[in-house]
């Protein structure tokens, strides 16, 4: 590991998996063991051109041989996904952060309900054969939008669990009734839902208790309604630490990183949780789409998109 935290990994394979979708496999260049993560986990790519952007794990933890992510290539997104599909290629070398998980399964032998939309399939297979090996309960639904765009549909049918698995494209099979499929749940269930905005909006709005509902997101949800951020706010580093004018039209981290304060960032919309941050003082108008209930009021926030409703923030750092 280098010293700035980072691990410099070797692209040891690369492999087309649907329509636009590539997965890589990420090995230690000298052959020797990755850190270890479990399933749910994800790394961060620190790609040529300052591009830092966070990709879960699809692979069970396997001794740290290798991590294996897979990249939709979007072409009107912000540019991550076209830098991946044009810098990784096999024998190239790129920087990455240690896996990080925010999207653990839960101990426990409840039964389990995988609810994976497009992409959203990648977290979602490494805990299926995760759940496989430990002998627990639980299915695998998996929507897309065609069987051309379903990445690791092949895969999934040769699985020993297939039968515990369905696929679900909507070109063939129509809108998929994600209410239904929760009601029929047993009682008890966990469900780990992973999937595009619209996806995840359509699961957390059927009524399941938010207890046994986990939620990974790849893209924000619709923007909460919030009154436009007008003038500039003071954000203090520690008490006591310096202080920086932050102007309305610049997120917390930008001008806090402009002043040498840096808060490690990664998707910068409010979704991973990287730049997660303890507030010692003052009131944080909350914008991201990752922190709980409980966690913003134990005071956490995200200075990527968050901002204050009152004048001054101090924050732990």
């Amino acid at each position: 590991m280098r010293s700035d935290g980072l691990i410099e990994v070797r692209v040891a394979a690369r492999q087309r998996e649907a329509e636009g979708i590539d997965s890589f496999e990420l090995a230690a260049p000298g052959g020797g063991a990755l850190p270890a993560f479990a399933a749910g986990a994800h790394i961060d790519l620190h790609l040529d051109g300052g591009w830092v952007r966070p990709y879960s794990l699809c692979n069970p933890q396997d001794g740290g041989r290798c991590y294996r992510i897979a990249v939709q290539h979007e072409p009107s997104g912000r540019g991550g996904s076209a830098a991946v599909h044009a810098q990784l290629r096999p024998g190239s070398t790129l920087r990455i952060a240690p896996p990080r998980n925010l999207f653990a399964l839960q101990d426990g032998t409840a039964p389990v309900l995988l609810l994976a939309g497009g992409i959203g399939i990648t977290p979602l297979l490494g805990m299926a054969q995760t759940l496989h090996a430990a002998g627990r309960a639980f299915a695998l639904v998996y929507c897309s939008a065609s069987e051309r765009r379903a990445a690791f549909a092949g895969a999934l049918r040769r699985a020993p669990w297939a039968g515990r698995t369905t696929l679900h494209h909507d070109e063939r099979h129509g809108r998929f009734d994600l209410a239904g499929l929760l009601a029929a749940q047993p009682a008890g269930t966990h469900a780990y839902v992973c999937g595009p905005a619209g996806f995840i909006t359509a699961a957390t709005a059927c009524g399941w208790p938010a207890e046994r509902m986990h939620v990974e997101r790849f893209a924000p949800a619709p923007v909460p309604q919030a009154a436009p951020r007008t003038g500039a706010i003071e954000v203090q580093a520690g008490r006591g630490g310096p202080v920086v004018m932050v102007r309305a039209d610049t997120p917390i981290t930008v001008a806090l990183a402009r002043a040498g304060i840096c808060i490690p960032v990664s998707c910068e919309q409010g979704i991973c949780g990287t730049c997660a941050t303890r507030v010692l003082e003052g009131q944080v108008e909350h914008r991201d789409f990752h922190l709980s209930a409980r966690e913003q009021a134990q005071g956490l926030m995200l200075p990527c998109c968050s901002w204050a409703r009152s004048s001054r923030l101090v924050l732990d750092l």
